[in-house]
């Protein structure tokens, strides 16, 4: 399993329209081969950035799966305009996890 790690800095005052474009761009990546999960959190001390973590089942299943795709092709009209400076995305493997409800 891999973490794709990005933090998303949205342009000021665009917040709203972001989480009604990602709850749309949301049903794209979804249905990805090797997509397993997503969080989208917003940072309380800075309401324009948020944090989106996305589980694959492999780096390949994401690039160059999901961003050689037409889907992310629609991902990409949705969502990039929002972002200022552009996101820098990276990818983890868990090394230590806690149980859930912890």
């Amino acid at each position: 399993m891999i973490l794709e790690h990005a933090v998303l800095p949205v342009v000021v005052g665009r917040e709203d329209a972001f989480e009604a474009a990602f709850a749309q761009a949301q049903g794209l990546i979804s249905r990805m081969p090797g997509f397993i999960d997503l969080t989208l959190s917003r940072s309380v001390e800075t309401p324009n950035q948020y944090l989106l973590l996305v589980r694959w089942e492999s780096v390949e299943d994401h690039d160059p799966g999901f961003r050689g795709s037409a889907e992310y092709q629609s991902w990409r009209e949705l969502l990039h305009g929002f972002y200022d400076p552009f996101p820098v995305v990276e990818h983890f493997r868990p090394i230590v996890g806690a149980p859930e409800g912890r």
